[in-house]
């Protein structure tokens, strides 16, 4: 009989129990933009998620950074890839030969980082599913107006589609988290330019949520040349969670405008 592995609190480890809420997890794959694509688990622990992934007949890579947890995949699923090493540090464009999904069941403690990840690679990863905090999952969903719409919703909504599937409870897990979890998916939609400077936008958005507190008139007061016309405009006189991505696609734009007439003249 193989060991158990032992959750450790420092990677954020929380193991889902319940067959059932894994198997629904596996399935969020199952859309038309994930169903033929190749898999990348991340963080699989001992595979709770993993087993149902591997019954869908996809092309399946894991990547685990406990040593202990990758002793007992190759165990007990000799025949599974797995890449022992960081996600955050790992360089996706070797990983499978063209486009792919990603899942998991995300540590908390990382969960946003790998998403701002995920982005850095957009172009390769049209599904991205999986469990979270559910207060970060309904971050990432949030639309303009809300109070937890910010950064995160931003800046992946800017690129993908992304929906709030359902809520898992505390107690399916070991050791149980203090918090809910949320079920996601993100699939990329059509757009390839955003029409600005991409760089800035993420400037812009990140600037604004900053202090977001503050109309974007004072948030955003070290973008924009003192004196600009574009401070005394109704979009300056707003908060940044009232501005959807669209206003901050058009904000980033007259923005770049402005510096290029400021630096012209």
């Amino acid at each position: 009989m193989v060991n158990k592995v032992k959750p450790k609190k420092a990677l954020g480890q929380h193991f889902l129990t319940d067959m059932s809420v894994a198997r629904r997890i596996a399935e969020t794959l199952d859309c038309e933009q994930g169903a033929k694509l190749p898999v990348l688990e991340i963080g699989p622990g001992m595979g709770v998620l993993t087993q149902f992934l591997m019954q869908n007949d996809k092309q399946l890579k894991v990547i685990e950074i406990d040593t202990e947890s990758v002793d007992y995949l190759h165990r007990v699923y000799p025949d599974l890839e797995v890449i022992e090493g960081d996600f955050l540090k790992l360089d996706l464009d070797g990983i499978f030969d063209g486009r792919f999904a990603v899942i998991g069941n995300y540590p908390y403690n990382i969960s946003s980082q790998i998403f701002f990840r995920i982005l850095d690679y957009k172009d390769s990863i049209p599904v991205v599913s999986g469990m979270l905090q559910r207060e970060v999952a309904q971050r990432i969903c949030a639309g303009p107006g809300s109070k937890v719409y910010g950064i995160l919703s931003v800046l992946l909504q800017a690129w993908y589609d992304c929906e709030y599937l359902f809520t898992v409870d505390e107690n399916v897990f070991n050791p149980p988290p203090k918090v809910k979890s949320g079920v996601l998916r993100l699939t990329r939609n059509t757009t390839t330019d955003l029409g600005c400077d991409e760089r800035l936008f993420k400037t812009v958005v990140k600037t604004g949520f900053g202090q977001r507190r503050k109309t974007l008139r004072n948030s955003l007061s070290s973008l924009v040349p003192k004196g600009s016309p574009l401070l005394s405009e109704e979009i300056m006189s707003k908060r940044p969670e009232q501005l959807s991505v669209a206003q901050f696609v058009e904000l980033t734009r007259k923005i770049s405008e402005t510096i290029q007439s400021s630096n012209n003249q």
